[in-house]
Order: structure tokens, then C-alpha cells, then sequence
């Protein structure tokens, strides 16, 4: 069976809660969580959660402790906290989480970023693994960065990397 047909065969909707790290937004202001939440929906996933959450390494990690233990996600995409400054602490918060990385979807993510930003994309810490079954990807918190790796990366994939994590691959 070629990669297209193991895909197609594994194509579903997914479980999708989008946390956006910020110490300033409110909901109505999450351009990026709200962008997410609209084309996951249109991507055909259902959006369970969608939560702000302050830039704080303990709010963070139990924010998404709390909602895998309640929502049963497939996947959780965060926004936000994955640069370099003092207060970007998503990374920290959830790295530690994971009991499996996906190493190439922050390269992969960079390399991307390089074609449209240049070396400024050196500043991302975007990263994604797995915490108990469910796929979490952290990106920046920029809209821009968030389509490109929701377009590119995120929604052509949720469905087979879904499928790996729940044995159904």
C-alpha cells in the first residue's frame, strides 16, 4: 500500500483543544487560537477546547495536564511561549511531558520559516510529541506561523499521526 493510500485509508476527524499562551489576550483578541479553531472545524475536526492561558511554566503545564485528563483529545495545538524570551516557558512546561518527540517537525517547522522569514526563524522553539495519546504541537504565537504549520505540516498529517498514537496505523 503506497504512504497516500495509508493515509487516505486513515483520514478522520480528529479531537482538536488549541491553548494560546499570552499574559495579554483575551479570546475575541486570540487571532492565532482563533484562526486554528475556525480551520480545524473547516478541516472537518472537532474543537473541544480553546483556552487562554498565562505565560507561566505551572498554569501552563496544568492547563494541559487538566484538559488531557477531561477532554479526551486526539490532539492539542498551542499557540504561543516558544521563543526566546525570559517569559517564553511553553517549551519548558511541556517538553518534559512527552513521552515521545516528533524530531522533525521543529526542523522541518524552521526550515519553512527560513524560506518566508529568513534567519529570524533561528528564534523558534516549535516543537510536538506525544503526552499519554495525545499529539500536542507547540508553535509560535504569530498568525503567520501559525497557518504555515497548520497548512503545511499540522492538518495534512493529524489524521495518520492520530492513527500511530491510537495503534490504528
Amino acid at each position: 500500500m503506497s504512504s497516500i493510500e495509508h493515509k487516505r485509508k486513515l483520514r478522520r476527524a480528529v479531537t482538536i483543544g488549541i491553548v494560546t499562551v499570552s499574559s495579554s489576550r483575551s479570546l475575541e483578541e486570540d487571532k492565532s487560537g482563533n484562526w486554528i479553531k475556525k480551520m480545524s472545524e473547516k478541516e472537518g475536526h472537532r474543537v473541544v477546547l480553546h483556552k487562554i492561558v498565562p505565560d507561566q511554566k505551572d498554569a501552563i503545564y496544568n492547563i494541559v495536564k487538566r484538559a488531557l485528563e477531561l477532554q479526551k483529545l486526539d490532539a492539542l495545538i498551542i499557540t504561543g511561549g516558544t521563543g526566546i524570551s525570559q517569559s517564553d516557558v511553553t517549551i519548558e512546561a511541556i517538553k518534559p511531558m512527552f513521552t515521545k518527540e516528533l524530531t522533525a517537525f521543529g526542523p522541518i517547522f524552521a526550515q519553512l520559516s527560513y524560506e518566508k522569514i529568513e534567519a529570524s526563524a533561528i528564534l523558534s522553539r516549535a516543537t510536538a510529541g506525544i503526552v499519554e495519546k495525545t499529539i500536542v504541537f507547540c508553535l509560535p504565537g504569530s498568525i503567520d506561523a501559525c497557518k504555515l504549520a497548520c497548512t503545511v505540516l499540522i492538518f495534512p498529517e493529524i489524521s495518520h499521526i492520530v492513527g500511530h498514537v491510537l495503534g490504528k496505523a
